[in-house]
Formats: C-alpha cells, sequence, structure tokens
C-alpha cells in the first residue's frame, strides 16, 4: 500500500527546502513528500498522483507566484481531489485571495510566513487527522449507501439476496460497533436514534442504552451552547453535505468537554429527512493544550512588552535581533542618526526644595508629558539620565527637529498646570524650562558592559556634540540649538524660525561646527520679533566674526529696539562693548 501524498508548492527554493526538513523531522517515513516549484507545476503533479490512484492528503501552497496563484491553485485541486486539506502558506495574502481559497477550494487554515515550526507541524498533523477521518467518513457513507441501494432494489424475486444483504450489516454493525469515533443517528426532532459504545463513552455513560434513555433532547441537555446544534442543522441543510464544527457539551457528571462533531444528512426516497448521522471525537484535551499555549503565549507577549519598555524594540531592529534573548555583549551597527538631548534648566534648585520621594514624582510627571513627542514623530528614548532625555531618530532630520518643537510646545502647556500666584507662598511651583540640542551624524549602536549586566548605548562624535550644544541653550538662553550638519539634512528648513547664532570648537577637535537656534517654540511676541530681525541679527553676527566691531553693535542695538528680549542679541551687544 502506497504512503499517502503530503504536496507542498512555493515558487521560492529556499522555503520548499525548509519544508522539506520540517516534514521529514515531523513526520517521518509515514508520507511521501512531493514539491512543486510553481502552481501549473504543483496542478500537473497532483493531477499525475491523483490518476495514478495516489493519496493526495495534504497540499500545502504559497499565494503569490509567478503565473497561477495559490488560491487558483488550491481551487483547480479542490476540484480534482475534494478531500484534500488545503493550506496557504504565505505573507503577502490578501483577504480577497483568503476568501476565494475558503469559498472554492475548502481552505483548512491560512497561516502566515514567517511560521512557527511547532505551529506549522501541528496544522499539518490535524489536517492529515482531518483527511483520514472524512476518508473514512466517506468510506462507512458508501458502505451504507451500498446497503441502502441493496435494501432499494430488494424484492420478492431477489430473495437469494438476503443472505448477502445479512453479513453487510453484520459487517456494518461491526464497524459501528468497534468504531474509535463516536457514531451517532438523531432523529429530526433531536432524540438519539442509534448510538455506538464509544459516543456513550465520550459522553461518560456505561452502554449506548443508558446514553439514549438518559439523553431526550439532545440539543438542551448536551450542548453548552444550544445555538450551536441549530448551527449544524443549518449549516447541513445550506450546503446538503458533510459539515464539521467543534462544540462545548457536558458529560454524564455535568462537566463541560470539547467535541469535533462532523455530521451529514439522510434522506428518504422522497427527500424528507430520515435522520442525522455523524461522528464525535473527543478533543478536550487537544483544546486545553491549546489554551496552555495561547496563555503562554500571551504571557511571552506580556513579558516582551515588559522588556521593550527597558530596551526599546527599535534597538533590536537597528541590531538585527528578534528577541532581548538574542542579544549579545558586544553586538552594534554603525547608523546616521539625529541625537536629541534635553534637560531641566536649574534642576539641582528645584530637587533641592523636594524630598526624594517629590522628586521622582517630579521627574515622572515632567517625563510623562514630553516624552510622547518621541514617538509622535519616529523616534525612541534611548535612556534618561536623571532628569536628562537622550533621544535617538533615524528616518529624517525633520523627525528630530519637530519633537524638540513639540516637547517644548508640551512643556509650555505642562506649566500651566504648575503656576501658582504667589512665588512667596509653600504651594508656589515655578515653571520648568528645559535646553534641546540637536545634532545628526554617524555613530555606532551596541551593547556595552560585562558579564552580570550589559546596556544597550550608542557611542561617537555625534552624540557628544549634540550633549554639548544643550549645554550652550544655557549660556545663550534659548531652548532649542542644532548643528550645521542637522541644518543641512532638513528637507523642510522654511517651515522653521531658524538663524544662526555661533561657530563652536568640538571638544578633541580642530574643526569648527556652526550653531543655529530654532525658535518655533518661544512665545510669540519674542518669537515674531526674532523673526522680524533676523537678516539683521546674522549680519550682526558676521561683522562681528570679521572684527568690525562698530558695524556689529549697530546692527545688534538696532535688533534690540525692535525685540528687547532677545538675549542672544544683548550677549553679542555686551561682548562687542567689550572688545572696545
Amino acid at each position: 500500500m502506497t504512503k499517502p501524498v503530503i504536496l507542498c508548492v512555493d515558487d521560492e527554493p529556499m522555503i520548499l527546502d525548509t519544508l522539506r526538513r520540517l516534514l521529514r523531522r515531523t513526520l517521518g517515513g509515514k508520507y511521501r513528500f512531493e514539491f512543486a516549484g510553481s502552481g501549473n507545476e504543483g496542478i500537473k503533479l497532483a493531477q499525475e498522483l491523483i490518476e495514478a490512484g495516489e493519496e493526495l492528503a495534504v497540499v500545502i501552497s504559497d499565494y503569490m507566484m509567478p503565473g497561477l496563484r495559490g488560491d487558483e491553485v488550491l481551487k483547480v485541486i479542490h476540484h480534482l481531489s475534494p478531500h484534500t486539506m488545503n493550506i496557504m502558506l504565505t505573507g503577502h495574502a490578501d483577504i480577497d485571495g483568503v476568501f476565494n481559497a475558503i469559498q472554492y477550494a475548502k481552505l483548512y487554515r491560512y497561516i502566515s510566513k514567517p511560521w512557527e515550526n511547532e505551529d506549522l507541524s501541528l496544522t499539518i498533523t490535524e489536517a492529515i487527522n482531518s483527511f483520514q477521518q472524512q476518508k473514512q467518513l466517506a468510506d462507512q457513507n458508501f458502505q451504507l449507501q451500498e446497503m441502502n441501494r441493496a435494501l432499494e432494489l430488494l424484492t420478492q424475486d431477489q430473495a437469494n439476496l438476503i443472505e448477502s444483504l445479512g453479513k453487510t450489516e453484520r459487517k456494518y454493525r461491526s464497524i459501528f460497533e468497534n468504531a474509535l469515533e463516536g457514531i451517532f443517528q438523531i432523529s429530526p426532532d433531536g432524540k438519539f436514534i442509534n448510538a455506538n459504545p464509544t459516543l456513550a463513552k465520550i459522553y461518560g455513560y456505561e452502554s449506548p442504552k443508558e446514553l439514549m434513555s438518559s439523553i431526550t433532547d439532545v440539543q438542551k441537555q448536551l450542548y453548552v451552547e444550544p445555538n450551536r446544534w441549530d448551527e449544524l442543522l443549518e449549516t447541513l441543510h445550506e450546503r446538503l453535505e458533510i459539515s464539521k464544527f467543534e462544540s462545548q457539551v457536558y458529560n454524564r457528571d455535568g462537566e463541560i468537554i470539547w467535541i469535533s462533531e462532523s455530521a451529514r444528512i439522510v434522506n428518504d426516497e422522497n427527500g424528507d429527512i430520515l435522520y442525522y448521522q455523524g461522528f464525535v471525537e473527543d478533543i478536550t484535551e487537544r483544546k486545553r493544550a491549546e489554551a496552555e499555549l495561547e496563555r503562554f503565549t500571551s504571557e511571552l507577549f506580556e513579558l516582551n512588552q515588559s522588556f521593550f519598555r527597558f530596551v526599546p524594540h527599535q534597538f533590536l531592529q537597528y541590531l538585527g535581533k528578534d528577541s532581548i534573548v538574542d542579544v549579545q555583549l558586544g553586538d552594534n551597527v554603525q547608523q546616521e542618526m539625529s541625537v536629541l538631548f534635553a534637560d531641566i534648566r536649574d534642576f539641582t534648585s528645584l530637587s533641592e526644595q523636594m524630598t526624594p520621594e517629590d522628586n521622582f514624582k517630579f521627574i515622572n510627571a515632567y517625563l510623562s508629558h514630553v516624552e510622547p513627542a518621541i514617538a509622535e514623530y519616529r523616534g525612541f528614548v534611548d535612556k534618561y539620565i536623571g532628569d536628562e532625555i537622550m533621544a535617538l531618530f533615524s528616518h529624517s532630520a525633520d523627525d528630530a527637529l519637530r519633537a524638540g518643537i513639540r516637547m517644548l510646545d508640551l512643556l509650555a502647556e505642562y506649566n500651566k498646570t504648575r503656576r501658582r500666584t504667589d512665588p512667596t507662598k509653600p504651594t508656589y511651583r515655578p515653571p520648568i524650562e528645559i535646553g534641546i540640542g540637536i545634532n545628526t551624524g554617524k555613530l555606532m549602536l551596541g551593547t556595552v558592559g560585562g558579564k552580570s549586566r550589559m546596556d544597550g548605548t550608542v557611542i561617537g562624535d555625534a552624540v557628544n556634540l549634540a550633549s554639548r550644544l544643550e549645554g550652550l541653550t544655557k549660556n545663550y538662553g534659548v531652548s532649542l540649538l542644532i548643528s550645521h550638519y542637522t541644518f543641512v539634512r532638513l528637507n523642510h528648513i522654511n517651515e522653521y524660525g531658524i538663524r544662526l547664532i555661533d561657530h563652536v570648537q568640538v571638544k578633541g577637535k580642530l574643526e569648527m561646527v556652526s550653531v543655529f537656534e530654532v525658535f518655533d517654540a518661544d512665545p510669540p511676541d519674542l518669537r515674531a520679533g526674532k523673526q522680524a530681525t533676523k537678516t539683521m541679527f546674522e549680519r550682526g553676527l558676521l561683522h562681528y566674526y570679521l572684527g568690525e566691531i562698530s558695524e556689529a553693535i549697530a546692527l545688534f542695538e538696532s535688533c534690540l529696539e525692535q525685540n528687547p528680549q532677545d538675549k542672544v542679541a544683548q550677549i553679542y551687544l555686551t561682548r562687542c562693548k567689550g572688545d572696545i
């Protein structure tokens, strides 16, 4: 006797090789495996197998393939072999493709790539079991139909066939009594007509007679959800074919068990319903295992979510890792990113007025208000250093700048809740001021530490410069500074209020870095004043660097006449007068 065949159809040789190793490892020598590299090749191979009398048990097909799609392949194979179990295994199926496969190819299950080997193995095993059950049910129904045909042809002139029919009936009775599945016949009004010993055992009864005498209304006495029986009957009447579904039922002791049930309608010669006939399998243990797996998966998901609160999932993605457990000490990658540092001004003075507990409440309240702006613009927090935030942005420099502006806007809203009218009272809470520095460049992202503890971090001159820019915000009394490395990478530079305010030398390097102030988050009057005097201020800055102090003084004084709150113009005016 030939082995049942499992056919795999996929245009990717690597996928076929993976399936080949998985099937051989999982199912061993029980089945024969065939592989096709396209939809047309799969149909041709399936047709050859069926014409040769082979049992085509399961077909596993990709969806997106050159030529025929997976749903079209499965539809053709289903037409050739209706009992074959069809599985769609793909990462590109759309809803229409899945629907077509379910409707026209009787899709057993759809599994996304990449798959879990254990889930795929379990699905294939269950599909094989379903194929064998349907084949057994079809064989048994065929035998019953043969008996019915024989009875219909029985006449007085054919009495010599009675002995042959008796043998057939005894054969059927033997199958009925010794089947491993529960077999039933139920009247249209929901009463047992017949039941085998296995069915009685599944429901916890000693014999079929005890089962049938105790259960007088199948729908009301057995089904946890009575409408499930109505659902099965409705499906049977609509499809006029074997239908299968899973339900929860009560056993003799009132405990809930799970069953898998297949049923069909048996009609008389006029098309009226005689009874419902079907098979029942106890799947309680399988359901418990599935529930345990689901619980474990849920707990694992929650654990991963907890890890992501300490190690951002973006960090793992850059390192090419799927899970935190895959990260090794020394893993690293070079990446161009924008680095944002944000720090509270005069935090030491603020914290000295609070208890340790109040300090933590204050920091967490502040961070919870401004941190969402980072995620809003596709960044992630690399670390918190006390009250300081360090965030990374890999998509564009605009994301980092917009996040910085948004953080300042959110801080202004938060400060409204902190205001107290009288600074002399204990309840007074001064508004918070922060400085933000942003730089863009190449950096190394990876893990550092030792055997007992490691941490993810970024290293490089780009990080150091961003930190220094944040520090310079205190010197100039501004909220947001960016380097020229960030400035030249902005895609929408005209959308921001930006002006050049300095050239600084990077610590440890000879090169000078241009520093730009972004004043979009300033109060409206100050912002308007800086925008109006932007050209004048930058001309004054040019004269200052050229040593033309008198010209610089005139321009800075003009800036301050129009915008007296401009602290940077005041700083340069003071410098100029000090140089005279």
